[in-house]
């Protein structure tokens, strides 16, 4: 099976705890805070990986969860930071946010990478606390959890040469013939359910590579036949080859030619605009004059800006020069290499305006700032529930949940904590 499209849930690790330490030594009776900062939580990385050929590695598990920083300790040991998770992916494959659609990277260079799911600052540790009047602080930070993120994965292969065309138009024996890769050849409609790869040596000793995409028919934009969860493997090819059979004559040749034109535009009309090959294959099966009204009729159909060539997968006749012809197209569409690495920082977590939802007693605060403000709270140390709420009440939690209509006693949900709610008394 060929997975070339997937729906991940990736978890960054939770930071590390800080150390409520204080320094005990033989003759220092009053030591200061000592306890270290936690670890940082592991990333979930993905990585474009040439060896990578498909999506195929996550049809059996969606869920990563990078490992948690390490706590903090005494003698202001820091945790140490959590393991990374790195996912290979094939070159090409594209990321987007699941719930809203938007890009966030493109994997298109050997060794890409992106950072998905950061993981969580680790907490600070009591030293961080200590003041002239608070020369003793007990106070100390839980980690920060880590981001969540659920991306959807979309493999667009990468290819100089794209052979397209109807279900049997020899485009699996051409593609053996160019370049020695085996796909599936045989004599009915969609023998290959898969996009094949080969690589094709052109004069100079250049390579090429070479995709092989599953035969299209009518209205494969929209779902019909196997074209649909193909037609985007086009539009990351450099150059196209139409595979036309020839042998069926002209009429037939213009009809393939146009059904397959047709689809294309209704997908892209940049992929159907661009320049390309017209093959038509198997003319080792016709006569000279067959061969020359069929070849007439596909020029004009195509139009000046394609060349048609007569080949045949069968025999080789006029391989070379359909390499030629195809390898220049792609030299044209080459743009420059940025260096094979690139490195997208992913998305980061931002604090958002606080908003309250509910009533009737029960109400749930949310918000970047706010979610990870409680997180990150240590609620069996009375002293971090009293700053807590300090911090809330600067946020403005307080006085958006009063114009809510939340009175003394409510509920307030704020994460994965409940809380009563409890007004700051006027001041006189």
């Amino acid at each position: 099976m060929f997975l070339d499209e997937v729906e991940l849930h990736l978890s960054g690790g939770k930071g590390g705890a800080g150390s409520n330490s204080l320094r005990r030594e033989k003759f220092v009776p009053r030591g200061g805070p000592d306890g270290g900062d936690g670890g940082r939580g592991g990333d979930v990385v993905l990585v474009a990986d040439p060896s990578e050929a498909s999506l195929q590695r996550f049809q059996t598990e969606r869920r990563f969860k990078a490992a948690p920083g390490g706590h903090g300790g005494p003698s202001r040991r820091h945790g140490a930071d959590g393991q990374a998770i790195r996912l290979p992916v094939p070159v090409g494959t594209m990321v987007f946010d699941a719930g809203t659609g938007r890009l966030l990277a493109d994997l298109d260079r050997p060794g890409a990478t992106l950072v998905v799911a950061a993981g969580g600052r680790g907490g600070w540790g009591n030293t961080h606390f200590a003041t002239p009047v608070a020369q003793t602080p007990r106070h100390r930070e839980l980690g920060d959890p880590g981001v969540v993120a659920v991306v959807r994965l979309e493999l667009r292969l990468i290819a100089d040469l794209g052979l397209v065309g109807l279900p049997n138009a020899g485009k699996s024996s051409l593609l053996a013939r160019l370049t020695g890769a085996r796909p599936k050849v045989a004599d009915y409609p969609f023998t290959t359910l898969t996009p094949n790869l080969g690589v094709a040596e052109v004069e100079g000793g250049r390579t090429i590579t070479v995709a092989d995409v599953p035969g299209l028919i009518g209205g494969a934009h929209l779902g019909a036949g196997l074209g649909i969860g193909f037609l985007r493997h086009l539009q990351r090819t450099r150059s196209l080859v139409q595979v036309v059979d020839a042998s069926s004559g002209p009429e037939a040749a213009v009809r393939a030619y146009s059904e397959v034109h047709r689809e294309l535009s209704a997908w892209d009309e940049e992929l159907a605009s661009r320049p390309r090959v017209v093959a038509a294959n198997k003319v080792d099966l016709m006569v000279g004059r067959d061969r020359a009204r069929v070849l007439k009729a596909l020029r004009e159909a195509a139009g000046p800006g394609s060349a048609v060539l007569p080949i045949s997968a069968l025999t080789g006749e006029g391989l070379d020069e359909l390499l030629e012809e195809s390898a220049g197209l792609a030299r044209g569409r080459e743009s420059p290499d940025p260096g094979g690495f690139r490195l997208y920082p992913g998305p980061r977590p931002t604090r958002q305006e606080v908003l309250v939802e509910g009533g009737a007693g029960h109400y749930r605060v949310t918000g970047e700032g706010v979610l990870r403000l409680v997180a990150a709270a240590d609620l069996d140390d009375p002293e971090e529930v009293t700053r807590l709420q300090r911090q809330l009440r600067r946020l403005g939690v307080e006085s958006q949940l009063a114009a809510s209509g939340a009175s003394e006693g409510d509920v307030v949900e704020i994460g994965d904590v409940e809380f009563t709610f409890v007004p700051e008394a006027p001041t006189r």
